[in-house]
């Protein structure tokens, strides 16, 4: 059979695998099965026995269970119910007020989760109710949540940072520290973004609440400066290079659990909830993973990464032209699949075309969760657009319409970190 058919009766398999029901992992090892079975002489159980454990036994990918296990610690703590009340006084004096509650409160959310959907639940159940009973425009509460939510991708640390590294074998620390710059670009784009429209419609901004002193915000702040200094004990812990980023994830988990001890929120219902819920989340990344990592290895053996490569090779694309390709592509696959399973379901096929195009691939894992987040805001099937249905009701298209605007800005981002791309690269570069 050609290249051609090959592949296009494992997308077909693949696709009435998914339709079927079977969960992303299972079909991805199905897929793997009929290949190596089909079109290869080695025997597919031996090489699925190999692969899968090879991928679960990855000291690297200790790292992901760890943040996890932080996020859902912190998630019952008060730092969501505090949230609100801590930042709404910094932020009255700008143009949007309290609209910029969602764009900081996802910032700092994010870099505890990990997850734009976590991101996203979180910060929606607090901000939603909150901004429309003090008359915002549901309009902008609900496109700037849907936006910034996505940064629980971007702001390390990010679980899908953790799942390029272990896919692309790249420094997940450098990965980290690569994402901090482009993550505060972004949030500057939606504040600024909220901002120029306060200013040109300040009669749809509610009046400011009553001013308060420095000391009196401090005060309005404590229960969010334990968890602000956590993160950033974490993060500086990776860039100094005193720990890598799996002992700085059992630094956070270490913290997080002193921190809700402190606070009076750690109860043994609390502990198991935490520990129960970061395992099932892990559980159905690993399994991804690993099928991700035997359909790999029987991409591999058929030579479809080798000829994909060749074929792209003679399309004769400048960098510019394939990260442009590569944006589109992403885009349109984010509007079936999570990122998760973008990223691991890609990155054995693309990785040797990336290199050999001369693309850093640091570069190219921030690259790629930028698209992957413009992805979660992309209909019919963005995550983050399916939790905002959930809080709010609204019908997806009313939603997407509403997070238009973010999604442009997304694409500035991608831009500047393409023609600047020591926003990216920089900080990895000081590490070294």
């Amino acid at each position: 059979m050609s290249d051609l058919a090959i592949t296009g009766l494992l997308v077909l398999s693949l696709f009435l695998i998914l339709g079927s029901g079977v969960w992303i992992g299972l079909t991805l090892s199905g897929v793997a099965w009929i290949a190596m079975q089909l079109f290869s002489a080695r025997p597919a159980g031996d090489a699925m026995a190999v692969t899968i454990w090879g991928s679960a036994s990855s000291w690297t990918l200790t790292a992901l269970p760890l943040f996890i296990w932080m996020g859902e610690i912190l998630f019952r703590t008060r730092l969501s119910q505090d949230m609100f009340k801590g930042l709404a006084p910094w932020v009255q004096a700008l143009p949007g007020r309290l609209l910029h509650t969602n764009v900081v409160g996802c910032t700092i959310f994010a870099a505890v989760s990990g997850s734009s959907a976590a991101t996203c639940a979180t910060i929606g159940k607090m901000t939603l109710p909150e901004l429309t009973r003090r008359g915002y425009p549901e309009h902008m509460v609900v496109g700037t949540l849907a936006g910034a939510s996505t940064l629980g991708l971007l702001i390390p640390p990010s679980i899908i940072m953790i799942v390029y590294g272990v896919s692309a074998e790249v420094s997940i620390s450098q990965l980290f520290i690569a994402g901090v710059l482009p993550g505060i670009l972004l949030a500057a784009l939606f504040s600024g973004y909220i901002m120029l429209w306060a200013l040109r419609h300040p009669e749809q901004v509610p009046a400011a609440d009553v001013r308060m002193t420095f000391m009196q915000k401090l005060s309005e702040s404590r229960s969010l400066i334990p968890v602000v200094l956590l993160i950033a004990a974490v993060l500086g812990s990776i860039y100094t290079g005193f720990a890598t980023a799996t002992e700085a994830a059992a630094v956070g988990v270490v913290g997080s659990l002193v921190l809700s001890a402190v606070q009076g929120s750690m109860t043994w219902g609390t502990f198991k909830d935490s520990l129960m819920g970061a395992t099932r989340l892990y559980c159905m990344i690993a399994l991804i993973l690993a099928g991700a990592a035997f359909l790999t290895l029987a991409m591999g053996y058929i030579g479809l990464p080798r000829h994909l490569a060749e074929w792209i090779a003679s399309l004769g694309l400048n960098q510019a032209q394939l990260i442009v390709a590569l944006a589109v592509f992403y885009i349109i696959l984010g509007c079936f699949l999570d990122g998760i399973s973008m990223v691991v379901l890609t990155m054995g096929v693309l990785m040797p075309t990336v290199q050999a195009a001369g693309i850093d691939t640091i570069w190219f894992g921030i690259f790629i969760v930028l698209v992957v987040e413009m992805a979660q805001i992309t209909p019919p099937v963005g995550f983050n657009l399916f939790v905002i249905q959930g809080l709010t009701k609204k019908e997806i298209t009313y939603i997407a319409r509403t997070a238009f605007p973010l999604f442009v800005l997304m694409m500035l981002a991608v831009l500047s970190t393409y023609f600047f791309q020591n926003i990216v690269l920089w900080l990895p570069r000081q590490m070294t």
